[in-house]
């Protein structure tokens, strides 16, 4: 090989590329015209040398002809696939066997030369390819970087039910059946769907989500399946739907009660058939879609109302993940708050250490009706807010707002202002439900009723009153 001339372009500086040819002036002079613009080059004369050396060090391109002794380039494309899918190959095949470059770009080579090649012509596909590499191997980084982020640590528990969740995602990730997750809005069923997603045979491949509860009825069999021009007022151009955008992927459907009838048994169809027709088409479409539904709705009850089709349901319920609400796994709430907490800390740069005792008893006592987004969103307010080098109780935006105990005061006195304030916290966090208030200070109804008496808290107190108080 010649050194590197002083005229190289310098952009070209450090790009390496190996060229695979059986003939030996081919092979020289495309290693000679390469180096003098200013490629590293390395040559192999048959597809078993080429492998050899693309196994020992990586490529930015390989150039590689068809036919070849001991392993051809259709064999050696095949096997660059599997060891560095990223890089770029370019077959060279001759005029008459054009069928030959066709079958390379479809075994994944991203360009090919006919022989005889004219130089110029070999110096514009190389560029091609290299820019081309150099994209795919931006999405790979991309991707790898989106399934780091969806990846299950991530999903945050230590509770028996969410850790068989976890081992039954894990399984599915490697498998294309139809998943349906079912739980109440905020357990994390979109989260769930995407670490499925990008854990498994597919995270190479699009993972579209669409809430179908925020999709007008008169569009949503459009934005599913599509449509061609003109089909309907304001269809000014062909227009793939969400299950053409998912192709070889996972198209994951977020209130699936929400669909129509009409729509649900064109969805059957589909999961039946693996085929979409656009709105004002006729053709069918072929598709590859792995489908994730998510519901909060008892489908069953639905079923039973006519408001849901059961064949639909028996399609989307081969495999069910049912997520917990967070208060019937109070053991994870610790470690959901500090992991929310860590984030937002980077996120706003502020330096909050940890959260007090007061605080995670007030955290591990609240019901979470929005659950893990409502843990979430109560971290992220409380890190704004907190003037202090952890969370307190008084940064909790449900906790009661404190009184400060007058020091004159003697232990009595204080000892009373306290129960009247934890008994307000109690009913304002049970919806002043006394019952259930009872039994979460561990007294009776009427020791209840007795210490609302003594402290002269009304019993027919409400949420508006419990600020004048």
């Amino acid at each position: 090989m010649t050194d590197e001339p002083l005229t190289a372009d310098p952009t070209n500086s450090g790009k390496t590329i190996l060229i695979t040819e059986d003939e030996d002036l081919l092979r020289a002079s495309l290693a000679e015209l390469l180096e003098q613009e200013g490629y590293h080059v390395t040559q192999a004369s048959n597809g078993k040398q080429a492998y050899d050396l693309a196994f020992r060090r990586p490529f930015d391109l390989v150039i590689t002809d068809i036919r070849m002794p001991e392993m051809d380039g259709m064999t050696l494309l095949g096997k660059l696939q599997e060891l560095a899918s990223e890089t770029p190959v370019i077959v060279i095949t001759g005029f008459g066997t054009v069928e030959s470059a066709v079958s390379a770009m479809r075994g994944g080579a991203s360009d090919y030369l006919l022989k005889p090649m004219q130089f110029d012509e070999v110096l514009m596909r190389v560029r091609r390819a290299l820019e081309f590499g150099e994209i795919r191997r931006d999405r790979c980084f991309l991707t790898e970087q989106l399934a780091a982020g969806s990846a299950f640590q991530n999903l945050i528990g230590e509770s028996p039910p969410m850790l068989k969740l976890f081992d039954l995602a894990r399984k599915l990730s490697n498998v294309r059946s139809s998943v349906l997750i079912v739980g109440e809005s905020g357990t994390g069923k979109e989260l769930f769907a995407r670490a499925i997603h990008y854990n498994g045979t597919s995270r190479n491949k699009p993972f579209v989500a669409v809430n179908c509860g925020a999709i007008p009825e008169s569009l949503i069999e459009s934005e599913l399946f599509g449509h061609r021009r003109g089909a309907f007022t304001g269809a000014i151009a062909d227009r793939i739907g969400y299950f053409e955008a998912a192709n070889g992927g996972t198209l994951f459907l977020d209130e699936i009660s929400s669909l129509p009838h009409s729509v649900q048994s064109l969805l059957l169809r589909v999961l039946e058939e693996r085929v979409v027709i656009p709105v004002g088409d006729t053709r069918a479409r072929p598709v590859d879609v792995r489908v994730v539904a998510a519901s909060n709705q008892d489908l069953k009850a639905l079923i039973r109302d006519g408001a849901f089709r059961e064949d639909l349901l028996y399609r989307l319920d081969v495999v069910r993940l049912n997520l917990p609400p967070l208060r019937e796994r109070r053991e994870d709430i610790p470690r959901l708050a500090h992991h929310f907490l860590t984030k937002y800390t980077r996120e706003m740069n502020k330096r909050i250490t940890g959260i007090s005792n007061n605080a995670m008893r007030a955290l591990l006592d609240h019901e979470w009706r929005g659950n893990v987004r409502e843990l979430e969103n109560v971290i992220e307010r409380s890190v704004i807010f907190a003037e202090h080098q952890e969370i307190r109780a008084e940064d909790l935006p449900f906790a009661a707002p404190s009184i400060p105990v007058e020091i004159g005061k003697d232990l009595k006195d204080a000892v009373r202002q306290f129960e009247r304030l934890h008994i307000l916290a109690s009913l304002k966090r049970h919806n002043y439900d006394k019952s259930q208030t009872a039994h979460q200070l561990g007294i009776g109804l009427s020791s209840l009723y007795r210490k609302l008496d003594e402290l002269k808290i009304p019993k027919d107190l409400h949420e508006t009153d419990v600020s004048e108080r």
